[in-house]
Formats: C-alpha cells, sequence, structure tokens
C-alpha cells in the first residue's frame, strides 16, 4: 500500500481519571494556566496536514466547550464511551462519509500535552509507508520487577526488546475500523490502538519517540508537564 492518504486524529477524552483523584477530569486539570487537553489539541493543530480532529467526550461534559480549540473549524467533538476502545470507535465512525479506507488516523491520548511537532513528525514519516502503521515509544531504560501476591517482588523480568507504548498510534482508517470492531464484537478490553491491531495478527511499527512525552496520570505527573513545557517554551 502505498504512502497516499490523508490524515485525521482522534483524541479519547471521555475517561473520568479515577486514579488521578483530582477534582475534575485529569484533561481538565489546568497546567501553566491552560487545561490539559488545550495543550494537546493544539499539539495536534499544530500539524496542517491533518484536516479533523475528533474529540470524543463524556456524557455530560460541559468543560469543552470552553476551551478555544473547541472553536477551530477542524475540531469536532463526538460522544465517547465507557472504554478507550468504545471512544475511538465512535469517533472513527463520525468520519464515515469523509475518510476513507486508506487515510491514516493518528489516535493520541488527551492526558498526553507535551507531544513535540518533531515527534508527531517523526511518526508521520516513519509509518507513512508501512504496511501495517505504528505508534511512537521508547525503550525501556528502568529495571522491571514483577510482584508476587503478597507484594515482594517474584522475579526480575528482562528489559531486553521492551518499550514503552506511547501516542499518537497512527493506522489507515478501514483497518483500525474493523479491528476495534472485532475487539468490541469479542469484549476483549485493548488498552491502547496498537493492541487491537495485534489481535488481528499484525505487528504495528515502533518510532523512538522522546522520553518527555509523558501521560499525566497520578497527581505529580502534572507538575512534570509543567516543568517540561515551561523548558520547551524557553528553547
Amino acid at each position: 500500500m502505498s504512502a497516499e492518504g490523508r490524515r485525521w486524529a482522534v483524541v479519547p477524552a471521555a475517561g473520568r481519571g479515577e486514579r488521578f483523584g483530582g477534582r475534575v477530569p485529569k484533561q481538565y486539570e489546568r497546567i501553566l494556566g491552560r487545561p490539559v487537553l488545550s495543550w494537546t489539541l493544539a499539539a495536534l493543530l499544530a500539524e496542517r496536514s491533518i484536516r479533523r480532529v475528533v474529540v470524543a467526550l463524556a456524557e455530560g461534559d460541559r468543560r469543552f466547550g470552553r476551551l478555544g480549540e473547541a472553536g477551530e473549524a477542524r475540531v469536532q467533538a463526538c460522544p465517547g464511551g465507557a472504554e478507550r476502545s468504545i471512544s475511538v470507535a465512535n469517533a472513527l465512525e463520525s468520519l464515515a462519509g469523509a475518510a476513507r479506507d486508506e487515510d491514516w488516523v493518528l489516535v493520541h491520548d488527551a492526558a498526553r500535552p507535551c507531544l513535540r511537532t518533531t515527534d508527531l513528525r517523526a511518526l508521520i514519516d516513519g509509518v507513512g509507508r508501512d504496511s501495517v502503521g505504528g505508534l511512537l515509544a521508547v525503550p525501556v531504560g528502568e529495571t522491571l520487577k514483577r510482584a508476587g501476591s503478597n507484594g515482594r517482588v517474584d522475579r526480575t523480568v528482562p528489559r531486553d526488546g521492551l518499550w514503552r507504548a506511547m501516542t499518537p498510534q497512527m493506522f489507515r482508517y478501514g483497518l483500525l475500523k474493523r479491528a476495534l470492531a472485532l475487539c468490541i464484537d469479542r469484549e476483549r478490553n485493548v488498552t491502547d490502538e496498537a493492541a487491537a491491531i495485534e489481535a488481528m495478527g499484525l505487528r504495528p511499527r515502533l518510532v523512538r519517540g522522546r522520553g518527555d512525552n509523558i501521560k499525566i496520570t497520578h497527581p505529580e505527573d502534572r507538575g512534570l508537564a509543567a516543568a517540561i513545557l515551561a523548558a520547551r517554551a524557553r528553547e
């Protein structure tokens, strides 16, 4: 398959952020005066080849409309779901009639605000001619331990060949739509789009990204993201 195909983006933003434990969902927590989701959308909108960014929202979400990016012509919202796979599948369905099977879709975490333009371009260039698609990732550098049931180390896990998956993840529209539909139909919960593609027996390409493309999961991550974005502004 050739590299031809337009580009679309999907941001699943229907999560409640239970692990974060804040007063508002983590995608609306503020970093340097802006909601996390605002930073995330701005990073995607900076790539002019992306025709539209679809944001999948929780039912009753009244915060999204207050974002400046919500009024952008290339941004639209759709209903999300209880699981990530359902949110992404809904967003893909909202593109039906506009996106073609051979088009590319970049799926990016709502709570990953530190995406650099260079990483986004590296993914597009690195995956654009791949027959399967791929994702940003970084090799695991830490020693990994598997815990036993008593909270003690069960064993050390060799880290050779292990990568930490990030987003965006970039796959053809038709392929990703079929892969997610299959997982949903079989009630197979997948935590990222690459896992859905893998369930079809395919092997996504790993594109090395920067380690500072962090996902905000715990409260302390917000301070780290603020430091990353502030340092970038000084560069």
